[in-house]
């Protein structure tokens, strides 16, 4: 099962060390630490070990030996997006090169006038998402649908350090008031994004099978989304070579209030990211509730 417990992958002692190399040594100097700290994950992150391990021989059907050593490759390159995103906020935009896969689908989307939907997953670096729409002058506002659960500590230092995000956040909150702020930013030509890939403990989910195994989603995205009469678009972000970023924009062929075949379509779609990208598969826990503890 896709529950998630709220905690992210790093510490701030990282994080700290991540932004003295790239301040000090420079982004492709600070990768090099990167293998020290992939090996320390590698060597003492138990659950999550055997979670990746599971996605890549189980789900992806890899040998044992390629598994194992694309489990620390995955946290390699896990670091390095966190590296990317702290530099291209620390104003270090200029260093990166962009690619446009589906962006005239979001001009499209805009020049309606109705707002859209964004649904992303954790896979690659979506979180740099604002400085693909800055590069190509989509003058708009994305609102991320979160809840509140990130390391507090890690937030305030990293903000203490890197521009301040244009990224406006709605908190999911138990008295429902975030759908008001969701329509609101609608009625406001903005876009809202989800995550569809993980859930709290508590909340509503809904079922559908994704690299041959059956486990559950977050309901909330997908009963929003498939309600709004507003189009909906799958959008990832992808980590390339050569401090290359590849975006990609899908819209979601859905019938209206059909969130089950809104969370197919989208299941299909990380599928195909997944397909070009398997390291950048970031869920670092027991996705399929497959694993015994």
């Amino acid at each position: 099962m896709s529950e998630w417990d709220g905690k992210s992958k790093g510490t701030l002692l990282g994080y700290k060390i991540f932004v003295f190399c790239i301040k000090k040594l420079g982004i492709k100097a600070a990768y090099s630490v990167l293998i020290f700290v992939a090996f320390y994950y590698f060597l003492f992150e138990k659950k999550s070990n055997r979670a990746m391990y599971y996605y890549f021989h189980d789900r992806l059907g890899y040998s044992f030996f390629k598994a194992k050593w694309c489990v620390y490759k995955s946290y390699f390159t896990f670091g390095q997006t966190i590296i990317d995103k702290t530099a291209i906020s620390a104003g270090l935009r200029n260093k990166f090169t962009y690619e446009f896969d589906g962006i005239e689908l979001l001009k499209d989307l805009l020049a309606e006038k109705r707002g859209g939907v964004l649904i992303s997953a954790h896979v690659g670096n979506f979180e740099i998402a604002e400085h693909f729409f800055g590069e190509i002058d989509l003058d708009c506002q994305i609102n991320l649908v979160t809840t509140d659960m990130e390391h507090s500590i890690i937030k305030e230092y990293l903000e203490s350090v890197t521009n301040k995000s244009s990224i406006k956040f709605i908190i999911v909150k138990e008295d429902l008031s975030h759908i008001f702020e969701i329509n609101s930013a609608l009625a406001n030509n903005e876009l809202i994004c989800f995550t569809g890939d993980r859930y709290f403990e508590g909340t509503k989910t809904i079922s559908e099978t994704i690299l041959g195994e059956e486990t559950q989603f977050p309901a909330g995205p997908f009963l929003i989304a498939s309600r709004l009469k507003v189009p909906v678009v799958f959008v990832y972000v992808m980590k390339e070579p050569d401090l290359h970023y590849h975006l990609y924009a899908r819209v979601a062929q859905v019938k209206q209030r059909d969130e089950k075949g809104l969370l197919k379509a989208y299941t299909q779609s990380v599928e195909s990211i997944l397909d070009k990208y398997p390291l950048q598969w970031f869920n670092y826990f027991d996705f399929w509730g497959k694993l015994k503890n």
